[in-house]
């Protein structure tokens, strides 16, 4: 486990809902922009009991858990997402879809990215479709994925923090495409976790 900690969530459809995050160790997508490189490495962390994650989170009374990574999909989350439905609690996932499927979520974003395909697994449990644009390409990989999902799918397109041009790319596009929405990193604006 890299971390755990308590928040809102800062981007997507919840942006501003209470949210408790565990952030899974382990990454092999290695998108170059990630800011979150240090969770790529699972074996520089302790585990943590499901157990102990449960109490944690639980404790926090958040409306929703996110699962986060690092790549989550690289473990099986059948065992931590039951113990988590067990208790009461909302379990989101935060995914790049590059793992076979597992889990039960009552919601699940899922972020592809181009460094590694997603598992087609992933497509039959999305909910909200979130790409990070950060040069022209991207759009067009947005359409790719756009294209594999049912037409019930929120559709976002969030620049990539550090690209000032990636913004325009993003609002230009949403105006031409009006079934995308503009996603932001509220949590990196407001300086918060």
């Amino acid at each position: 486990m890299v971390e755990t900690f308590h928040s809102v969530q800062g981007e997507g459809f919840w942006t501003g809902s209470n949210a408790f995050f565990l952030r899974l160790g382990g990454c092999d997508v290695y998108c170059p922009w990630c800011d979150q490189k240090e969770s790529w490495n699972a074996h520089r962390y302790p585990q943590q009991s499901l157990g102990e994650l449960v109490e944690m989170a639980k404790g926090a009374n958040p409306a929703m858990v996110v699962i986060t990574g690092g790549e989550p999909l690289m473990h099986n989350l059948d065992p931590l997402t039951k113990e988590l439905k067990n208790q009461g609690l909302r379990v989101h996932l935060e995914t790049s879809g590059a793992h076979p499927f597992t889990g039960v979520f009552d919601w699940v974003t899922f972020s592809p990215k181009t460094y590694k395909m997603p598992d087609p697994t992933i497509y039959a449990q999305v909910n909200e479709l979130k790409i990070v644009v950060a040069n022209p390409e991207d759009l067009d990989w947005a359409a790719m994925q756009e294209s594999k999902l049912s037409e019930g799918v929120i559709k976002y397109l969030q620049p990539e923090w550090n690209t000032v041009e990636s913004k325009e790319l993003v609002f230009n596009y949403v105006l031409r495409h009006p079934q995308w929405r503009l996603s932001l990193q509220t949590h990196k604006f407001l300086g918060v976790r």
